[in-house]
């Protein structure tokens, strides 16, 4: 079975005539997509894989329109036979949220920056919504056409499975189920005529050349104005003050009544409610892939999530005949466990270690023990060709030696998701050291090559510390980077 990786790095090639130089794999997200960055003699463009093809044809499906609409969607350049995989302009690493984050590093916590990208997602988004007005196609949309009273079923019981259960919050299943059906049938009366965008938030807004695009758009269909509002203003680690999540809101609605899209009674009827759905729907997607999947980082959100949770009861309340849910929604709110995820602890230390096995392991200064030792010496190894003796995994030569080989590629990528799952864990049970080390037969070319490469690849993260060291090279040889 051919890997994704090779996928679409056979789709870059037969596009652009040259196998790509560098394939990154990036970061994991709330999906089970795999994405690439694939660069080539100053091209690059975004691999994704997807085995789901109906789900496919959605995007690309949505995507051609949206561009047609000339809303700011990432301009699809390939596509494989299969429709398994396709490739995408690429917009950089920047997101909304990355914006968010580095506003929160200085003393005013919100910028008018900030406050302009809001603006202007929020008229994008309503461009968004109205694209059924001119002749949007929405017969590829998966898995649903409509936000229908079964698709809030699912959101819902995604919810109760993936969340409540998970965490160990008691119910009575029957009363929680007569719940659900009254709360749907209630949302399914909204005005479901727009396009909701189903995933509209913070991490799916890019930041390229100072505009905003807008990608994870798969999932769209008919559905109501104020989903797609809840998921951007009530976007959990985004955590808006709500000063300006007001603000929002009220330039939101003077735009929509403006276009007459909506009228402030009718968006207001519905529009707690599906606030709530959205809080419930995120919940459940933060369980699954944190409980379920092990992927302990979507458990950070919990915590603002639960507090949007508590704000919105204490604002607007639930409606009478909701005994059940809101009984689940109070167990939620004070259950300090679940409040405490990603409480703030000491910085996590990884250390990342290049060695040579002829001279022993690396010693463990940190006391910690455990950790990752990578034996490279299965790589290919350029030390054993005469042009590369006296250089290192550092210097440029011996990198593009390096860089060339699938083998190195794999088990750098291999390596990578190892030690990022294991971060994980250590900062959520409060570790404060990692030992990486990577040994070779000389610690000189292999080792070097990949520490440096996974270090490089971990100093992009804010939340802990990177070291890395080369303990058989020089000090003059450390500094020579690729």
């Amino acid at each position: 079975m051919v890997s994704p990786k090779h996928l679409v790095a056979e789709l870059f090639s037969k596009t652009i005539q040259d196998y790509p130089e560098e394939i990154i794999r990036l970061p994991a997200s709330g999906s089970d997509r795999i994405y690439y960055r694939l660069v080539s003699k100053g091209k690059s463009y975004i691999g994704a894989y997807n085995p789901i093809i109906k789900e496919n044809r959605a995007f690309i499906s949505l995507t051609r329109q949206f561009i047609s609409f000339k809303l700011p969607v990432p301009q699809i350049i390939a596509i494989n036979d299969s429709q398994t995989s396709y490739l995408l302009e690429d917009l950089g690493d920047f997101t909304l949220y990355w914006l968010i984050e580095q506003e929160r590093k200085s003393a005013s916590n919100w910028s008018d920056r900030l406050s302009q990208h809001y603006l202007k997602a929020i008229d994008d988004l309503l461009n968004f919504q109205v694209t059924v007005r001119h002749g949007l196609d929405l017969s590829e949309a998966f898995p649903r056409k409509t936000f229908d009273k079964q698709s809030i079923l699912w959101d819902l019981n995604y919810f109760k499975y993936y969340f409540v259960r998970l965490v160990g919050t008691s119910f009575d299943e029957d009363r929680l189920e007569d719940d659900f059906q009254r709360f749907a049938l209630f949302l399914a009366e909204a005005p479901s005529t727009f396009f909701m965008y189903r995933d509209f938030q913070s991490r799916n807004i890019m930041l390229f050349n100072g505009n905003n695009f807008y990608i994870d758009y798969q999932g769209g269909r008919l559905g109501p104005l104020q989903y797609d509002l809840a998921s951007l203003l009530y976007d959990a680690k985004a955590n808006i003050p709500d000063e300006i999540r007001k603000s929002l809101l009220e330039y939101y609605l003077k735009q929509a009544i403006s276009e007459k899209i909506t009228s402030e009674d009718r968006f207001h009827r519905w529009w707690p409610s599906f606030i709530f759905i959205r809080i419930m729907q995120a919940l459940g997607a933060y369980g699954y892939r944190g409980f379920f999947q092990q992927k302990q980082h979507f458990l950070l959100s919990v915590p603002f999530a639960i507090q949007n949770l508590e704000n919105l009861l204490k604002e607007y309340g639930l409606p009478r005949g909701y005994a059940e849910l809101h009984a689940v929604f109070e167990k939620i709110i004070t259950n300090q466990y679940l409040r405490s995820f990603g409480a703030k602890r000491e910085k996590l230390k990884v250390t990342i270690t290049s060695f040579s096995y002829r001279k022993g392991l690396p010693a463990d200064t940190s006391g910690n023990g455990g950790g990752f030792i990578f034996d490279c010496r299965a790589l290919p190894n350029p030390g054993r060709e005469e042009r590369f003796k006296n250089l290192t995994g550092n210097h440029p030569e011996v990198v593009q030696y390096l860089q060339q080989s699938v083998e190195v590629a794999d088990f750098l990528e291999n390596c990578r998701s190892l030690v990022m799952q294991s971060i994980i864990n250590y900062q959520q049970r409060g570790f404060t050291h990692l030992m990486v080390s990577f040994g070779c037969t000389g610690g000189q070319h292999r080792s070097v090559y990949v520490a440096s490469k996974l270090a490089e690849h971990l100093q992009s993260f804010q939340d802990f510390e990177t070291e890395l060291i080369h303990r058989e090279l020089s000090s003059a040889d450390q500094v020579i980077m690729d």
